[in-house]
């Protein structure tokens, strides 16, 4: 493989960038219309947990955009992987319904997370709509995995779009009809995805057809073993990474101003993961251009540099200057009060940005060196960080929820970042070598 150009990883990047960027305006976009209903503080915090309910059994099903990607070459790979994927979403649909099974979820709700009632169960109807959403976005990723595997990863970009209108319309017409500000949200992602996954599908339908023509040799075919040792790595990578959301939530309502940091903290998490989005779609790139032997590594890993520190001096510009402000109570019409406890935690979380850039590469090297084991082992110091750092800076420091949780996800992306290290080199190392 020829030298890669800048611009042509520029040019594969940028409609990634683009989904990512159109689907980071999502969050800022329904909770500024849900500051602007009845109760925004209580309708905030409910979407909140929700959300990062439905994340935690959404899951298992982020990685199949790459493993589409790294594994669909033909027919047989294609439909192996489609069963496969098809029994994970089933999978995680039936154990999202039991989680809404009312004295379980009501248990957690107002057990575990310390919820009062009113919250409760307006959080419990914002899970129930988001209850397809999960399966849906299995299904699209596995078809955008395809498109971008065919060079047109410019139609995940216009899926995103499509995402968005439809999230956009759902949005306006419940907020009209007077439906709560949780369950406007939660119809609206739904929705939005569901239409996506169908746009995906009928879009990846020539390279589909094309794929069903190619049988691959027998040395290349795939059983559903090598998908499962390939994939659950990847699996447990996710889950424990948007596991740990539920509980940042209990940590948060056992510390000080537990309502208002439950409210400010989706908002705060949706301006942050703007620019995390466009680290978050380098995945796909280096997974895509590296090549076999990573002749690509030089050109992609300067690419990566050049990303963290133009999203962290981005993100830096708004959470250390008026434009904080600016944000917060005019673009996401949050009062004054929750506005004051917004602006502490963005300035802790300038780096995030930078340090997802970071392990999107590490782990697409990891990946396309077929290791996926250590992805694990890191995302599994990282939630022990982020536990750590959450118990210590409430139960003795006394830290705000809100304050806590930015730090603690910091230290342990941080971390990860760290652990990751070693095993890239190795795979570098052993590629050279060979």
């Amino acid at each position: 493989m020829p030298r890669i150009s800048y611009s042509k990883i520029f040019r594969f990047w940028i409609p990634l960038a683009a989904a990512w960027l159109m689907m980071s305006i999502e969050g800022p976009f329904l909770a500024a219309v849900i500051a602007r209903l009845a109760d925004p503080k209580h309708n905030l915090a409910a979407y909140g947990v929700a959300f990062s309910l439905a994340l935690i059994v959404e899951a298992p099903v982020i990685m199949i955009l790459s493993a589409s990607l790294a594994l669909v070459a033909g027919k047989q790979s294609y439909y192996k992987l489609r069963r496969f994927i098809f029994f994970l979403n089933g999978t995680v649909t039936v154990i999202m319904a039991l989680c809404l099974i009312p004295p379980a979820f009501f248990f957690i709700a107002e057990d575990l997370i310390n919820l009062p009632h009113g919250i409760a169960r307006v959080t419990y109807i914002a899970c129930l709509v988001l209850l397809p959403w999960p399966s849906a976005i299995g299904y699209r990723r596995f078809f955008q995995g395809i498109l971008i595997r065919h060079n047109l990863a410019r139609r995940v970009a216009y899926g995103t779009v499509i995402r968005l209108a439809s999230m956009s319309i759902t949005a306006t017409v419940s907020a009209i009809i007077g439906v709560e500000g949780a369950i406007v949200g939660a119809a609206s992602l739904a929705m939005g995805v569901v239409c996506e996954a169908v746009a995906c599908r009928i879009m990846a339908h020539k390279c589909v057809k094309e794929i069903s023509t190619y049988t691959e040799p027998d040395q290349q075919k795939i059983t559903y073993r090598f998908i499962l040792n390939f994939y659950y790595p990847l699996a447990l990578t996710t889950i424990l990474t948007l596991g740990v959301h539920p509980i940042v939530t209990f940590f948060i309502g056992k510390s000080r101003f537990a309502i208002e940091s439950l409210a400010v903290l989706p908002v705060v998490n949706s301006l942050v993961f703007i620019f995390r989005g466009l680290g978050l779609s380098y995945q796909e790139v280096g997974v895509a251009l590296l090549g076999e032997r990573y002749e690509a590594y030089a050109p992609l890993r300067n690419f990566a540099l050049f990303l963290f520190s133009t999203t962290v001096i981005c993100l830096g510009l708004i959470a250390f200057t008026p434009m904080a402000t600016f944000w917060y109570r005019h673009v996401s019409g949050l009062s004054l009060e929750l506005g004051r406890f917004s602006y502490l935690p963005t300035q802790i979380m300038v780096l995030f940005p930078g340090l997802t850039v970071w392990i999107s590469f590490q782990r697409s090297i990891l990946i396309c060196g077929k290791t996926t084991g250590p992805i694990t082992w890191a995302t599994v110091v990282e939630v022990f960080l982020i536990v750590a750092v959450l118990f210590v800076s409430i139960s003795y420091f006394d830290a705000t929820g809100v304050v806590a949780t930015a730090l603690a996800y910091m230290i342990g992306r941080l971390g990860a970042n760290l652990y990751l290290i070693s095993p890239c080199s190795q795979v570098l190392g052993r590629l050279r070598s060979e």
